[in-house]
């Protein structure tokens, strides 16, 4: 938790939650502390390590050195989690003058105490040449003030005195770990070692010494640089709008936006975009007077740099004077130039064997409005959105320090394309298929649209889940594994299926898969039903439809990727039911308006499809109403007997579940299954002959 001094901590450290606990169990519990604040302990960066005695695989006792596993996040890592290797083959490197990357993983992968354990953290060697049990290695915001500012050396000696050791810029590896092992025991009045552009490592006897030696200097750097801090930034340069209209006005660009970072690539790259436009030190920065310049100089460290890119995309905006459609050219025009930009820079560094990433960029910051990050999924968003918080911290303190460093650009290539570095990468599962896309269901608190959800999330999908029950919307959405919010809305009601749409835009950036599924039935002889029960039934049905299909397509055209809408329909729609005029004439209005979409969408690719089911029973709302009671009358029935009767109706002689239709669903949501294929039906009824398709 962050105190009143900007990029100050507290120490958490309990001696009572910390006795009794092994060597791994405290070096856990410590990691936990430093990683629980962000202004500390980046989202899986620095590392923390142990040097104990352990037993090897003959069962011999060894000094064994315990090291934050590649991939994990001090936040949440477990005592499971560390790295063993034996000590005194790792510290036989000591000797070496020089070592090439792949030759010291090489090495260090034959110290592991076991085969199956995590390749150890990249800086590995650093903490086995520092002479003390424990050791934490942190980026923390107060820090880099000091470490990413001019005359960084001077101010550390200003603020730490005879305690602190300076190491020029260097990137992680053999050589770093040389450097900061050897200074350390040259200069034993030590307490603490700041890498420029990089971070801190700090060390102890104890677990409680290290860990509270990290918090000491965090907190003194961050009182030094509060004690020169002036107006930040420089500034006002604009004033900020009311909150309510940067809301507007994001809702109305962010899905150009999200079009424009897709591209780039062979084929689009769906990105989920975060917006912050209401925190306090977003809005001082993207206001300011000096932000602008400060922006381009660069990524504060190699931690910023992997998850922001070297620098984010500036837009200039003028809030008083420009609006909506002003911004959708600006961010265009902006993302195309910041390609090319990326690209001439991959061109400048470039090796045979590298191939560029994705040259959009990761963080937009709009002038007076706000920031928006990128990501493929809304993890990864949210860390780009994460990390450009610590920077924007850090350029605040440097800036007021005497101004703003950063890595150069050929230290920031050397970086991104590390082959340490992108050895990470290969860690991650590779992406699902719907990985990067919004799904928009409407009537996701039921049976079907719950199923829905759920098939859909399991794809990787974000899911906005609609539905007029929002609570029940809610349970949906918090049951989902993927990242998931509910928006209430009467699909009858233009007003609040617009304001679905633009909770799903301030969420994600935008929609591409629309499941349009909200429905009721009702049943009664034609001289029985009532002109309200004819008009329900087609509000719902017909006009829900045409509205959500109509802002869909209103977000769709904006994005410029496409999309898919599916219809669920019923078998009704092609079939006749009889006393069901009202719900199957709806129904075969909905399945002839998926076609004449199909049509007006096909030029941008945007796919409608519809999908018919019958007789869904379980979990449905509308069998819970008294459609089940009116069907069962039609047909001469009892209620209870009606699962049995359309079990026996159709020729698989089977029941219809709310996953079978959600199957059928996914199928026309897939690009990787469906990507030819718009206007088309897929009845899941276990095969009812009226209803076959002709």
């Amino acid at each position: 938790m962050e105190t009143e001094t900007p990029g100050a901590t507290e120490n958490l450290w309990d001696s009572q939650n910390a006795e009794g606990l092994s060597d791994l169990e405290a070096l856990a519990y410590r990691s936990n502390l430093l990683g629980r604040d962000r202004a500390v302990a980046n989202y899986g960066g620095g590392n923390t390590s142990t040097k104990a005695r352990d037993r090897d695989h003959t069962g011999r006792e060894i000094d064994v050195l315990w090291v934050k596993g590649s991939g994990s996040d001090l936040a949440t890592i477990e005592a499971g989690q560390f790295t063993g290797l034996k000590l005194g083959e790792v510290l036989a490197l000591e000797e070496r003058e020089e070592m090439e990357d792949g030759e010291m993983v090489a090495y260090l992968a034959s110290c592991q105490l076991r085969p199956d354990m995590p390749r150890g953290s990249i800086e590995t060697l650093l903490h086995a040449f520092v002479p003390y049990a424990q050791v934490d290695h942190t980026h923390p915001d107060a820090i880099n003030m000091i470490c990413c500012a001019e005359g960084g050396e001077e101010l550390a000696r200003e603020c730490f005195g005879e305690e602190v050791v300076w190491i020029p810029y260097i990137r992680p590896g053999f050589a770093l770990s040389k450097q900061v092992g050897e200074a350390v025991k040259n200069n034993p009045e030590a307490k603490f070692v700041l890498l420029a552009k990089h971070g801190l490592v700090t060390w102890g006897e104890t677990h409680e010494e290290s860990y509270g030696r990290t918090v000491e200097a965090i907190n003194r750097a961050a009182e030094f640089a509060a004690s020169r801090a002036g107006e930040p930034f420089g500034g006002r340069k604009v004033e900020p709008p009311a909150p309510e209209k940067r809301e507007a006005l994001l809702a109305e660009v962010l899905p150009a936006l999200r079009g424009a970072l897709s591209l780039g690539l062979e084929e689009p790259s769906h990105k989920i975009l975060r917006p912050d436009y209401t925190s306090e030190n977003v809005l001082t920065f993207v206001c300011g007077r000096d932000s602008r310049d400060l922006s381009q100089i660069g990524a504060a460290c190699p931690d910023h740099l992997v998850r922001t890119k070297i620098r984010p995309l500036w837009v200039d905006f003028d809030p008083e004077n420009e609006g909506a459609d002003e911004l959708k050219e600006r961010l265009r025009e902006g993302v195309a130039r910041y390609r090319k930009g990326y690209e001439a820079y991959f061109s400048r560094h470039e090796e045979a064997d590298e191939e560029m990433f994705d040259p959009n960029p990761r963080v937009v910051l709009i002038e007076g409005i706000g920031l928006v990050a990128a990501a493929n999924n809304a993890k990864e968003a949210n860390l780009s959105r994460d990390f450009a918080y610590r920077a924007i911290n850090v350029m605040r303190g440097a800036n007021a320090l005497g101004g703003y460093v950063s890595l150069t650009e050929e230290e920031s290539y050397a970086v991104e394309y590390w082959p340490l570095e992108l050895y990470k990468l290969t860690l991650a599962p590779p992406p699902d298929e719907l990985a990067g896309r919004v799904a928009f269901v409407t009537g996701g608190a039921g049976g079907i649209g719950g199923a829905v959800a759920r098939s859909l999330a399991s794809r990787g999908a974000c899911i906005v889940v609609c539905d007029l029950d929002e609570e029940g919307a809610g349970e949906v959405a918090d049951s989902l594994a993927e990242p998931s919010i509910p928006a209430r809305a009467d699909v009858t009601d233009e007003y609040e299926v617009i304001r679905a749409y633009r909770r799903a835009i301030l969420e994600y950036g935008g929609v591409d898969v629309v499941v349009s599924n909200a429905g009721l039935a009702s049943s009664a002889p034609i001289e029985e039903t009532s002109v309200e029960m004819w008009d329900k039934n087609h509000a719902v049905l017909v006009k829900g439809y045409f509205l959500v299909a109509r802002e869909a397509f209103r977000i769709m055209r904006d994005q410029g990727l496409g999309g898919s809408l599916v219809f669920v329909a019923s078998k009704n729609a092609l079939a006749a039911g009889k006393n069901a005029g009202a719900y199957s004439s709806a129904k075969a209005a909905e399945l002839h308006l998926a076609r004449c979409l199909a049509e007006e969408g096909g030029p941008g690719r945007i796919r409608v499809n519809t999908v018919n089911p019958d007789a869904v029973l379980q979990g449905s709302r509308i069998w819970d109403s008294g459609w089940r009671e009116e069907r069962a009358a039609a047909y001469g029935i009892e209620p209870d007997e009606l699962e049995d009767y359309y079990r026996e109706r159709n020729v698989l002689k089977l029941s219809v579940l709310p996953e079978d239709v959600a199957e059928a669903v996914l199928h026309f949501a897939s690009e990787t299954r469906s990507s030819r294929s718009t206007g088309n039906v897929l009845n899941v009824d276990g095969g009812v002959k009226d209803a076959y398709p002709r």
